[in-house]
């Protein structure tokens, strides 16, 4: 009994763990936001999501109403662009 309670809390930690560790920092949310307003573009920042080699970031809208999705590299470059 004594190591099922032990695996499940080792399980739960384990998974705290991955979960915080694909946070994206504050700092990178600010420079996706500036740069996305020097595009005359904006998103709401819980669609940003990280990827192996970067970011996606999901329903982007810009100027003219015009949605996308882009995707970043991991330097913030963008190396593509889906219309919606």
């Amino acid at each position: 009994m004594t190591r099922i309670i032990a695996l499940a809390l080792a399980a739960i930690v384990g998974t705290s763990a991955l979960a915080e560790s694909h946070e994206i920092p504050q700092e990178t949310v600010d420079k996706i936001t500036a740069m996305l307003t020097e595009m005359n573009c904006q998103m709401d920042p819980d669609d940003i999501e990280m990827e192996d080699d970067g970011y996606e970031l999901d329903d982007v809208i810009c100027e003219g109403g015009n949605q996308f999705d882009i995707e970043l590299d991991a330097d913030l470059n963008e190396v593509g662009r889906r219309a919606e």
